[in-house]
């Protein structure tokens, strides 16, 4: 049997732009995306710290460095720019690897860098 797991997450993330007239996705950093282990085309969970919305989406690459986070189509109805938002990827693994699997972290200052990356203990403490 396979667990949906949490796998990574950029944490706190800042909203950079919303675009309706996209197709829809968040455009997403690739040097985010990379160092967070999040892929092109992945599904994410985001969750919209200013107004508690949740909801589902897939990423796209955008600009290395830019610190882009922009949520496309009708995704962008659920933020503001400036929204504070955690992106969060799941991966599928059976019991004995979820016993053993850190999620990482990437906690993010102003303009999206990253302040600091951690591996997180699902049953223990946070490094």
């Amino acid at each position: 049997m396979l667990i949906s797991m949490f796998k990574s997450k950029l944490h706190r993330a800042t909203v950079m732009q919303a675009d309706l007239n996209y197709d829809g996705s968040v455009t997403i950093d690739m040097e985010l995306l990379e160092q967070s282990g999040i892929l092109p085309g992945e599904k994410v969970q985001i969750v919209n710290l200013n107004n508690g919305v949740r909801f589902e989406t897939y990423t796209i690459v955008g600009k290395a460095g830019s610190g882009i986070i922009c949520l496309n189509g009708a995704a962008a109805r659920l933020v503001q720019v400036g929204d504070k938002v955690i992106i969060i990827a799941y991966a599928l693994m059976d019991a004995e690897e979820a016993k053993t699997f850190r999620p990482k972290v990437l906690v993010l200052g102003e303009k999206n860098q990253i302040v600091r990356i951690k591996h997180e203990e699902i049953h223990g403490t946070v490094e």
